[in-house]
């Protein structure tokens, strides 16, 4: 024994003790040498009769460890019992998620409740056919605990010391049963909502994960893309068939498509940039390597692949669109990127040509902002979202500094606005002068950075920033579309400022979305950003984690522009915020930015923001200006959907909470206030018709079993003014065979069944919902003759009415998307 401590050091200890066989050594001591616990683990998991665990954390690298021994058991139908802590949020919520989605509903997951008492248990129990072990001692569920730290732990034998295994089993059994909280669901995304990295994580990471340069080639899902992919798992369970990932960007969407995909044979990829497809080929190629890629842009037409890439540009056009070329169901799974772009035409066209059996959508930046019902085209089903303010706090994204400064070279108000727009010819001038590239580059001196990235409103802008900055001994470049004198290619470009080569790329939008740059440590914006879309894309160019970055630098040139009080707003990463901002004196606070960022506003800009506050008009005056916006983008009087579709969230959360001056309450006489009826439409005020469309603008929906009803009535277009059970049952079955429409069925014991269903159950449903209620709230509408449910005969005589057919079917369409809407802001709540 002697020879044990020969070394002060304690290097001939371990050098002694790995000559040896350690468990000949000493079989129930496991010291974390050679013999490490995951490998006694796993051997006792192959022959338990029943497994219970307790441990104060859980890590993903540990689960990713143990969950292909946990699922063999239990596909032996061994019980699995879990319980551990969330003191101090130290178990990853990926960590619990992906024990999910390993093992499914058969493992009991719990979290310790008692928070007066500390959690510090480590115990792994295991009963067999012919005795039990229990291991207890120091190692958590993690990979360095497992498998290479040093962690003392001992091994009881239940047929040595039946007593002592008694004390702990009964011990589990107490604490799991009587001060525990079951994880389901809903404690899942409680805790994954809540749940902030703690700051000690910096010392426990640094054995639990590889370094950064191995990451992007590691074919595994990791921290966003565990709880995604078993979000959009559950979704398909539920029989939905389209659904919109919200994900900061830098938190891997595309390797996320990529795993989400493997289960699918056919797949497409669409983005609206080459450069894009081109990196998202490569990070399928990693995860399914044996898959055969194409593309579909520019000259190339590949068809015959496993995974195509296309342009939205190429593959939107109407000529490829057949079924000559792509039958309607050729694609298993599409994947649309950059999602919150698929409001516009060629993206619509392939949205609605092809019927996938699932459909992706990826954005970080989906919110109607920027006046596009991004939501609508996945059924309102937003199956996964994490923030830039949620994705910094679990320190996915590294977080900024971000400086505010005081830009007084440009007077806005001498620039054409129009249609919300600044005059592209008029701004690009005025950015472009001498003056404000100075104070550019002084504040870009003031801040040590090795590669940065600065955002521009033109061509010109961009090659008079980059020939600015290289008169000042600053070597940059400008990168833009087109083959324009100046402009440098943007594979040149990226792999002169990774060399440091260059120290600044000055851009014009090419580097907004959808191209990975993790070295870049500063942002400069150098033009108005009025959009939270481009304001955090923009500042997602440089949160990505890389090697020993701590953190991006910001530099916003801020000037009297509009909105630009929004900015605040914008850096909480929370669009909320901005919708539902009451107090205009409010300008959010450090604790509303995400953990360790630094927001610094120059005392000038703080005037700015308070003074334009103030100036905002009444909310009437902001709902007409905002009317004529809408207008002019849909280039005809805009019907209620396209209205609630494209009209600003700021003035819409606001003009909801005030009854009298809510549009949709009743839209035709809005309409008319604004002389914006034609001749027909006009007819309709004062008359039965427009009391029935009112009624349906107006009428309470808890759930949506009244539509279908109204929509039998509409008969597409053909009115009836009697509908009968064949009428009723048909209406039903067509919209709840849409799979969105079914959420409320499925999620309710009493209609879960509802794709079994046949006339009787529909026809049930209806007569005792919502047709039982409209004959008690609405009977001047309303009648029944016999099984016949009918409308007043006064409303037969606008059967064949244009104007009253369209204002009926456009009521209907606004309130499914309004229902939709307003269950998915209630969904977290």
């Amino acid at each position: 024994m002697n020879k044990l401590y020969e070394s002060i050091e304690g290097t001939n200890i371990i050098k002694e003790i790995a000559n040896k066989d350690i468990e000949s050594f000493h079989k129930n001591c496991i010291t974390g040498d050679d013999d490490h616990l995951y490998k006694r683990l796993k051997a006792s998991i192959k022959k338990a009769n029943s497994i219970d665990i307790i441990v104060a954390f859980l890590m993903e690298s540990g689960v990713r460890l143990l969950g292909d021994d946990l699922k063999e058991a239990l596909q032996r139908d061994i019980p699995i019992r879990i319980l551990t802590g969330n003191y101090l949020n130290i178990t990853q919520p990926s960590a619990l998620y992906l024990l999910k989605e390993i093992l499914g509903d058969k493992v009991d997951l719990r979290f310790y409740k008692d928070k007066s008492r500390s959690f510090h248990p480590k115990a792994y129990i295991f009963e067999y056919e012919d005795g039990g072990d229990i291991f207890v001692g120091s190692s958590n569920i993690s990979k360095s605990a497992l498998t290479y730290g040093i962690e003392w732990n001992y091994r009881i034998s239940k047929l040595n010391n039946e007593s002592d295994f008694k004390y702990y089993k009964d011990t589990f059994e107490d604490l799991f049963f009587n001060n525990s909280i079951i994880i389901d669901e809903d404690e899942l995304k409680k805790y994954s909502k809540q749940w902030v990295r703690p700051k000690l994580y910096k010392e426990i990471e640094k054995d639990e994960e590889p370094k950064e340069d191995k990451v992007i080639l590691y074919p595994s899902p990791k921290e966003a893309q565990i709880e995604a992919l078993y979000e959009l798992n559950k979704t398909r369970d539920e029989g939905l068939d389209k659904a919109l990932v919200v994900a900061a960007t830098g938190v891997g969407k595309t390797y996320l498509a990529a795993f989400d995909s493997m289960e699918f044979s056919r797949v497409l990829f669409v983005a609206h940039r080459a450069e894009i497809l081109n990196q998202a080929e490569r990070s399928f190629k990693n995860v399914r390597t044996s898959a055969k890629t194409g593309f579909f842009m520019n000259s190339l037409r590949d068809k015959d692949v496993d995974i195509l890439f296309a342009t939205v540009q190429t593959l939107g056009k109407k000529d490829y669109l057949t079924e000559e070329y792509f039958p309607q169901n050729y694609f298993d799974y599409i994947i649309i990127d950059e999602f919150h772009h698929a409001a516009a035409g060629n993206y619509q066209n392939i949205i609605e040509y092809f019927n996938p059996k699932f459909l992706l959508g990826l954005t970080a930046t989906p919110d109607r902002l920027d006046n596009k019902d991004v939501y609508a085209l996945c059924d309102y089903n937003l199956a996964y979202e994490v923030g830039l303010k949620t994705a910094i706090n679990k320190g996915w994204l590294v977080p900024f500094r971000y400086y505010g400064i005081y830009d007084e070279s440009i007077n806005y108000e001498n620039v054409e606005f129009k249609n919300g727009k600044y005059n592209e010819k008029e701004l690009e001038e005025a950015l472009s002068i001498n003056k404000r590239a100075e104070l550019i580059v002084n504040n870009y001196k003031k801040y040590k950075t090795s590669r940065a990235l600065g955002f521009c409103t033109s061509k010109k802008h961009a090659k008079f920033m980059a020939d600015y900055f290289n008169s000042q001994g600053i070597k940059a470049c400008a990168v833009y579309s087109g083959e324009e004198e100046g402009n440098t290619d943007r594979e040149e470009a990226l792999s002169k400022l990774t060399k440091g080569e260059i120290k600044v790329i000055f851009s014009v939008d090419m580097f907004n979305e959808g191209l990975d740059i993790p070295s870049i440590d500063m942002v400069m914006f150098l033009r108005p950003t009025e959009s939270p879309t481009v304001f955090l894309q923009q500042l997602g160019r440089g949160l990505r984690k890389y090697g020993d970055k701590k953190y991006l630098n910001v530099l916003d040139f801020i000037g009297n522009y509009k909105k630009a009080n929004l900015v605040p707003f914008f850096l909480t990463g929370d669009s909320t915020h901005i919708k539902e901002r009451n107090d205009r004196s409010y300008i959010p606070s450090e604790e509303d930015y995400p953990e360790d960022c630094l927001v610094d506003f120059q005392w000038q800009l703080i005037d700015i923001f308070k003074k334009m506050e103030e100036a905002n008009k009444k909310i009437q005056d902001l709902i007409i200006e905002d009317y004529y916006r809408v207008k002019g983008i849909v280039g005809k009087t805009p019907s209620r959907l396209e209205m609630f579709t494209y009209m600003d969230d700021s003035i819409y959360e606001n003009m909801k909470k005030k009854s009298k001056e809510n549009i949709f309450n009743n839209y035709l006489r809005f309409l008319d206030k604004l002389n914006e009826l034609t001749e027909e439409e006009k007819a309709l005020l004062n008359t039965k018709a427009e009391e029935f469309i009112n009624m349906l603008e107006t009428t309470s929906m808890s759930k949506t079993y009244k539509l279908p009803v109204f929509l039998a009535f509409y008969n597409e277009g053909n009115f009836k003014a009697k509908i009968d059970d064949e009428d009723i049952y048909m209406s039903f079955k067509n919209f709840y065979s849409k799979a969105s429409n079914g959420i409320d069925l499925l999620r309710h014991n009493s209609t879960s069944k509802y794709k079994n269903w046949g006339k009787k159950e529909y026809v049930k449903l209806a007569k005792d919902n919502p047709i039982k209620f409209l004959l008690k709230s609405t009977s001047q509408f309303f009648y029944k003759e016999g099984d016949t449910f009918c409308l007043n005969s006064e409303l037969e005589s606008f059967k064949d009415n244009k104007a009253f057919l369209k204002y009926f079917k456009d009521a209907v369409e606004f309130r499914g998307r309004e229902f939709y809407r307003r269950r998915l802001g209630e969904r977290d709540k």
